[in-house]
């Protein structure tokens, strides 16, 4: 199965870390991906752009605006796919990511499982 993990963050949060905790945590996603990756369970991971656009219908209109589209001081900074055995195996991954240990004022990490084969 695939799972889509969305990567929640707070950019006044992550702007306060010192140079060094900023650099060890990249330094931790990095070794948690490449982990993955030697597993073969790693499918793609991106970092995100800062500047999102919302796509709406305001008066059976289209209309585009500026990002953040929620209301909201966490955003999606990141993302990874994975395709595990069992939703198990994509909690114990979810559970292990590095950026968790900042608490809940950090953000958080969301696991959306992807529709996949030919029902979907």
């Amino acid at each position: 199965m695939k799972y889509l993990m969305l990567i929640y963050g707070n950019e006044e949060i992550w702007g306060s870390l010192p140079d060094g905790d900023l650099a060890t945590l990249i330094g931790e996603v990095d070794a948690f991906t490449g982990a993955l990756r030697a597993s073969g369970e790693l499918v793609d991971v991106q970092g995100l752009e800062t500047h999102p656009r919302s796509v709406r219908i305001v008066a059976d209109t289209p209309v585009v605006t500026d990002g953040p589209y929620l209301e909201a001081k966490e955003y999606v900074g990141s993302y990874f796919v994975v395709d595990v055995r069992d939703e198990q195996r994509a909690l114990e991954i979810a559970r292990a990511y590095p950026g968790l240990r900042f608490g809940t004022a950090s953000g958080g990490l969301e696991i959306w499982p992807l529709m996949t084969g030919p029902d979907h």
